[in-house]
């Protein structure tokens, strides 16, 4: 039975979001842009405040374009590529005034209290992932701006959904097993798996997946709910079932070799080799440094943002 509530941060697409949604004049006294990093801790404030998890913890990507997914499928997030650095590993293309405020972030956090995980040459998705596939006691809530994290949603062991923040924190859509199936006509008991399986056939231009041509999403969902799973579809168009229409069977087939490296490029890691940093994700009842925070406010002109942050936590005390 849950007896409380885990809130599995997608830490990158949050402050992401924060830095395109406020204005890089927000600046710490040695003029370092601190947009990001005001507009994260007012995210987690909100979720402390309006979500009230027993537990959370701020995933990040360790990899963001992990190798066994370009093993799979080149294609995957290749346009995204900045550069190749000499070790031959592949530099993704962040806003240069972004990623000096990751750091701050961390620091931030852990000066909080606040648990922050990852797994080496995994991404952030995987993370949480794993995270939610470990989950036996209490209930999950995931919050990103990513969809493709709606196939984590699930009726058990445990209830999972998904806090969509998209369009923010205030428009922010929270999305349960119902919820998925009814935005993206997929079924109900299995909508989380389903979704990813949608996904494969759709595909993603953003990342580099190619889908199968003639697949829309609309169409990709009845082809799910008909036949139950992404493996038993494929096998269908393979056999040539007479419950295939010849075009849709050509299709699927032509697109064999992307759709047999689909579901390791789309699906989520389930067993990634999760570190969570600190003492564990309890929330703590108020900042477990709280005046390390204050400096931090101080030395990087946070204002509100961490006041808001520390009086969050602090209503855990009662």
């Amino acid at each position: 039975m849950s007896i409380g509530s885990v809130a599995l941060l997608d830490a990158a697409s949050l402050y992401f979001r924060s830095y395109f949604a406020l204005p890089e004049s927000m600046t710490a006294p040695d003029g370092t842009p601190v947009n990001a990093v005001r507009g994260f801790a007012d995210t987690v404030a909100r979720i402390l405040t309006d979500r009230r998890p027993t537990r959370l913890v701020a995933c990040l990507d360790a990899d963001w374009r992990p190798q066994f997914r370009v093993d799979a499928l080149p294609s995957y997030k290749a346009h995204r590529v900045a550069e190749e650095v000499e070790a031959g590993s592949d530099v993704e293309e962040v806003p240069d005034t972004l990623s000096p405020q990751v750091p701050i972030i961390l620091d931030l956090l852990d000066a909080a209290g606040l648990a922050v995980a990852e797994a080496p040459g995994f991404e952030a998705d995987d993370v949480i992932g794993t995270l939610t596939a470990r989950e036996k006691t209490d209930a999950v809530e995931v919050i990103t701006g990513d969809r493709d994290l709606f196939q984590l949603v699930r009726i058990a062991p445990t209830p999972t959904s998904v806090i969509y923040v998209g369009k923010g924190w205030a428009k922010a859509d929270v999305l349960d097993p119902a919820g998925v199936a009814a935005r993206y006509g997929v079924p109900t008991e299995r909508a989380g798996a389903a979704y990813a399986d949608m996904a494969m056939l759709r595909g993603d231009p953003s990342d580099g997946l190619p889908g199968v041509a003639g697949i829309g999403e609309k169409t990709a969902a009845k082809l799910i709910t008909q036949f139950g799973t992404f493996e038993a579809l494929v096998e269908a168009a393979r056999a040539e079932s007479p419950d295939l229409p010849v075009k849709t069977r050509t299709r699927l087939n032509e697109a064999a070799d992307y759709l047999a490296a689909a579901p390791t490029v789309v699906r989520v890691a389930e067993d990634a080799p999760v570190t969570l940093s600190g003492g564990g994700d309890v929330v703590p009842a108020g900042a477990a440094d709280e005046p390390r925070v204050r400096e931090l406010a101080e030395r990087w002109n946070l204002g509100g943002s961490a006041t808001r942050l520390l009086d969050a936590l602090a209503t855990y005390r009662t």
